[in-house]
């Protein structure tokens, strides 16, 4: 069996890395979550909208909201993410790849 040299390249892609060590799907799961709290905040932006103003459009707490933003916390309800696309003016779209 070949050893590697120190400064080799292995072929491996990042996401089979992540697979390979079982944390493809929170890596994900976060990112996409980033995305969506990044396009809410920039949709926000353009309206002057301030979170107080945007968790009573949703008719929720801010406090909710500040989840919504969290990308730390995983756990969002489609329910959630389509009245806070609707906030703001948006549709929301999920589908399977």
């Amino acid at each position: 069996m070949a050893q590697k040299k120190k400064g080799d390249v292995s072929d491996e892609t990042f996401d089979e890395f992540l697979s390979s060590q079982g944390m493809l799907e929170a890596c994900e799961d976060h990112a996409i979550k980033e995305m969506i709290a990044e396009q809410l905040a920039a949709a926000m932006a353009e309206q002057g909208l301030t979170k107080v103003q945007m968790a009573a459009r949703m008719k929720t707490s801010r406090r909710q909201l500040d989840r919504l933003f969290d990308p730390a916390i995983p756990s969002v309800t489609l329910d959630t993410l389509r009245r806070a696309a609707q906030a703001v003016g948006r549709s929301l779209r999920i589908e399977l790849v």
